[in-house]
Formats: structure tokens, C-alpha cells, sequence
């Protein structure tokens, strides 16, 4: 893709090189220009079907914006989209604001989110899960498979049975994304200890598995969680948004099962309850690449050129081990900092067909 300024701020944007990139560092907002022009600016997220509160992706992105309303003075305002229907009148619903950029979170939205560009050259569109492509369209997407590696490889060097397990809430690739990632993790850990964990829930050669059908019905993930429980696994990683839920449910239900939850620290979000029960999660740094987006687009050099988080810039890792530390224990714990920097430095290669691309 060619990097492009927005063209309504074409002369400001050519003076300055964009922080979302590939290669670059994490996004890591603060105060500048675009204080002063912030009381003149509006923002409108469009959610996906998962809703506002969704313990993933859609709640962080809203903290990004709530985030960049806090530094800058900008209006923000999130449109919640609670079924599929809602969807493409939601996306126009936010263009008819006139705010001068949409968010749109998740591959759901991604075909209103094109068709939306495309009619207003004029507006400034970013996706977050999703890569498009468009003169006004800035992608937000994040290379999860390299963080569900280390989450993988922490799941069999944890486990007691020997199994581990993970499902998803639709076979689509930001989904799949993490399951790669998580069963070529367990497969390394296999690898290096001449172990023989087993991963069910996903087969990346036949790219199939175990889904959910949906991101918001919680008794689905705690089904699908305890099928995979009495199967033996011990350590489950949904990738389901709040149908996650249900896997710590009927995690909290069982003796000895833990959980990695995605997108955010499940330790934070996730209700207490469940929170000793999260081995750790991987994490994709939505807030801050959406704050800096805003930013960016104040201070004119807001592009087209997409951001992926990797490992190597920041923008995905796993959340520390909280509770589960003592389980872990301090060699697995530098195991897992090794394999780290032997992926950020190319010596081992995680990859997936799902992989975004810069």
C-alpha cells in the first residue's frame, strides 16, 4: 500500500513521518498540538455486534477514544451496535455527524466501513482488527499469533494433564490469528522439552475448529469450555470476546483449570471472581494506537499506511502472570522471556495465513 496523507490535510501530513507503521514503535500518546485544536473535533466509534462492554476489542478501543477525549478536548461519542442488523445503519449514522473521523471496530464492519470511504473521500476512517484499503482509510490491526506463541508455549509448560485446548466465536482470521499463534506455541514447547502436550479446539493445517457461532452468548463458551475440560484440557484460550466468559465459568466450575484471555488483561476486565483463574492473556495495544490515531489526525499526518503491533514495536505481548506467578515459576517464566526475544530477532518464526501484512 502507498503511504498517502489524508488529502484534506495533504500539506500537513507531507512535513511529517506517521507513527503507525509496521516497523515502528507502539503508539505512546501524549499532550501536544493537538490540544488546542481538539474543542473543534468529533470522533464516532461504530462497535461491532459484541457491544460496548465487551471485555475485548470494542471496550478497548472506547478507552482509546475516551483516552484521547481526556488529552485533547475532542468530542467522542461511541454508536453500539447490539445484532448484525445494526451495522450498516450504525456506520451511517456516524457519518451523518459530520465528525471528522469514524472509528469501526472488527471485521464485521469492514465492508459498511469501504463503502463508507469510498463515498466520503472527505472523512478519515479507521478500522481496528481489520486491514482495507483506501486513501482515507487508516488500518489497525495487530500480529496476535506472535504473543499466542508465548501464551501456547506458557499453557504446556503449565499443564498437569498434559492437554490444553482453545475455540473461537467464528472461524474468521483475526480469530484464527490467536489459535495459530497458540497451537504452533504448544508445538515449540513439545519441541523443546520432547514433551507430547496435546492442543484441541483448532487444526491450523485444516485451518477448522471449534466455534462458538457468536461473540455474546456466554452459555455457548462455557458449553464448548467444559466439552473441552472433560476431554482433559486444563488450560483453554477463547478467542470469543464476551463468550470468553463462559470459559471461566465452567473453569471456576473444575478444579485445576485455568484461562488465557485475549485482547485485554482478562485479570482487569474480567469479573473477580474469575480473576485467579487467568494464567495470563494476550494482549493487543488497541487504546493506545487509537488515542495516537486521534492525535495524528489533529496535528495533520494521519496516513494510510496501516499499523501492525508486533512483538518487536510493542504493540502485542502477554499480560503478566498475576496470580498464576508461583505456577509458573521462575524457569518457565524466563523460558518464555527467551522465546520472546528469539521471535522479535527472527530466530524463530511464528507464522499463519491469517498474518496481517504492513
Amino acid at each position: 500500500m502507498s503511504r498517502r496523507p489524508f488529502a484534506r490535510f495533504a500539506a500537513l501530513a507531507a512535513a511529517s513521518a506517521l507513527i503507525l507503521t509496521g516497523c515502528g514503535q507502539a503508539p505512546e500518546p501524549d499532550a501536544g498540538a493537538g490540544d488546542e485544536k481538539g474543542a473543534d473535533y468529533c470522533a464516532r466509534m461504530v462497535t461491532n455486534s459484541g457491544g460496548l462492554e465487551d471485555r475485548s476489542f470494542n471496550q478497548s478501543s472506547w478507552e482509546g477514544l475516551e483516552q484521547a477525549q481526556e488529552k485533547f478536548g475532542i468530542d467522542a461519542q461511541a454508536i453500539v451496535s447490539k445484532t448484525p442488523s445494526d451495522l450498516e445503519p450504525n456506520v451511517e449514522q456516524a457519518v451523518d455527524t459530520g465528525c471528522r473521523l469514524i472509528v469501526t471496530v472488527g471485521w464485521e464492519l469492514a465492508e459498511y466501513t469501504q463503502a463508507a470511504a469510498e463515498a466520503n473521500p472527505d472523512r478519515h476512517f479507521a478500522i481496528v482488527d481489520e486491514q482495507l484499503e483506501g486513501d482515507n482509510i487508516t488500518s489497525v490491526v495487530f500480529n496476535t499469533a506472535e504473543a499466542a506463541f508465548l501464551a501456547g508455549y506458557l499453557a504446556a509448560g503449565v499443564s498437569e494433564t498434559g492437554t490444553v485446548g482453545t475455540f473461537g466465536g467464528g472461524n474468521q482470521p483475526p480469530v484464527t490469528l490467536f489459535m495459530d499463534g497458540f497451537v504452533d506455541g504448544v508445538a515449540h514447547y513439545n519441541e523443546v522439552h520432547d514433551a507430547d502436550v496435546e492442543a484441541l479446539g483448532w487444526d491450523k493445517d485444516a485451518q477448522d475448529g471449534q466455534f462458538t457461532g457468536d461473540f455474546e452468548d456466554v452459555n455457548k463458551g462455557k458449553a464448548t469450555a467444559e466439552s473441552l475440560i472433560h476431554q482433559g484440557a486444563d488450560v483453554i484460550m477463547p478467542v470469543a470476546g464476551q463468550v470468553g466468559e463462559g470459559a471461566a465459568a465452567a473453569a471456576a466450575d473444575s478444579d485445576g483449570v485455568s484461562i488465557i484471555w485475549v485482547d485485554n488483561d482478562g485479570y482487569e476486565t474480567l469479573p473477580e471472581e474469575y480473576r485467579p483463574l487467568v494464567l495470563t492473556s494476550v494482549l493487543k495495544k488497541t487504546q493506545d494506537a487509537v488515542t495516537d490515531i486521534v492525535k495524528r489526525d489533529l496535528d495533520g499526518e494521519l496516513t494510510n499506511e496501516p499499523f501492525v503491533g508486533t512483538l518487536e514495536n510493542g504493540g502485542v505481548d502477554i499480560a503478566p502472570f498475576h496470580d498464576m506467578e508461583d505456577a509458573v515459576g521462575d524457569d518457565l517464566a524466563a523460558e518464555i522471556d527467551e522465546l520472546r526475544q528469539q521471535i522479535i530477532d527472527g530466530d524463530v518464526e511464528v507464522t499463519s495465513p491469517s498474518s496481517p501484512t504492513a
